[in-house]
Formats: C-alpha cells, structure tokens, sequence
C-alpha cells in the first residue's frame, strides 16, 4: 500500500526523564523545571510505569511524594501502536504526552502531542491524492470516477456511489490508516446493478 504507518516508537523520545514513586515533591519540581517537560512518568522499583505526576498534579499538592501526588494507573502506549492510535487515545482522554511501555510494563519512551503533530503536518492536496491512489483507486476500479475525496484539515470525507456495501468500511479503515488522516466520514452508498451509473 503507501508503506507502513509511522509507529510512536519511530517519533517517541527515548530515555526520557522520570521518577520512582518515592521521589520528593521538590525533586519532582525541580526535574521538570530542568527537562522543561509538564509531566513525568512515575515508576515502581523494576522500572514499570506506575503513574504519571503533571504540573496540575503539583499545583493541587495532594502529597509529598511523586506517588502521592501521581495519577494513577497511568495512560500508556505501546511503541507499535501508530501515530494516529496514539493521537486518537491523547485527544480522548485529554492529555499533552504518553508514556511509551513495552509488553512488561517497563517505560521505554515517551511521545508527546509535539511528535504526533510531525506526522500530521501533510498538506490536504497531499492527502487528497493518496487516498484517491491508495484507496479510491485500488479498491473501487469500476466506481472510481463516482467518488469524491475532500481533505479538510486533516478529515476525509468520501462521497459517491460503490458497486456494492462491502467495500466501504474498508474503505473507511484504509482511508483511516493514511499518514496524516486525522479522521475520516465515509458516506459512499450502494447501488444496485440495475441502477449502476456504468
């Protein structure tokens, strides 16, 4: 297809800055104040992420320690998810960054919505064109011409008529898995052979 989607564990920071849960509140201060970084992963002796403590964490000041003050269990993402996986779980439960965790548990990176965006800043044009190639094109040969593809800001819409209900929500997941699609609404409707425009 349009080769294989940006992974976070391609565009995730890597040894990133984080704290045991035994970690004072002033370390904790002081570390995000050095790193310029709004929140820190919270780990447990093994090096899993057991939380994680942001600055609205500190302004409340629950407690006195990173494991006091945390939030917990801590939103993950694991390094194969793809960018716009890790987007969709970062706008739904409304945070800047994810720690990154392997099968285990242990932190290996973290990715923040600064590396997402890399991935999403693709012009409208550019979108437009691959989903037409990639998935217009491949999956409706017959219908190709019936069907239009409009990119605004990132969102695809499909409208027209298909040759037949299957195919649309592939469509829709393909379309979904471009480089760059932020979201798409599929609205392609069957038609039947006997009212077939071809």
């Amino acid at each position: 297809m349009h080769g294989s989607p940006h992974t976070v564990g391609d565009v995730m920071t890597r040894n990133p800055v984080a704290v045991g849960r035994d970690a004072p509140f002033k370390d904790v201060v002081t570390l995000m104040d050095r790193w310029k970084v709004s929140a820190l992963p919270v780990l447990d002796g093994e090096g899993r992420v057991i939380g994680v403590v942001s600055e609205a964490d500190l302004a409340r000041a629950r407690g006195v320690t990173a494991g006091e003050l945390m939030n917990a269990p801590a939103v993950t993402v694991h390094p194969d998810a793809t960018v716009a996986e890790a987007a969709r779980v970062m706008a739904r439960r409304g945070v800047k960054r994810l720690p990154v965790v392997d099968g285990a548990g242990l932190l290996r990176g973290i990715v923040s919505r600064a590396d997402l965006l890399k991935v999403f800043l693709r012009a409208d044009e550019e979108l437009t064109e691959e989903v037409r190639r990639e998935v217009v094109d491949r999956l409706f040969p017959l219908s190709a011409d019936h069907i239009r593809v409009e990119v605004t800001e990132g969102v695809v819409t499909l409208t027209g008529w298909i040759d037949g209900p299957e195919p649309a929500p592939v469509a829709e997941q393909l379309a979904r898995a471009v480089e760059g699609v932020v979201d798409v609404h599929c609205h392609l409707c069957p038609v039947s052979p006997r009212n077939d425009p071809h």
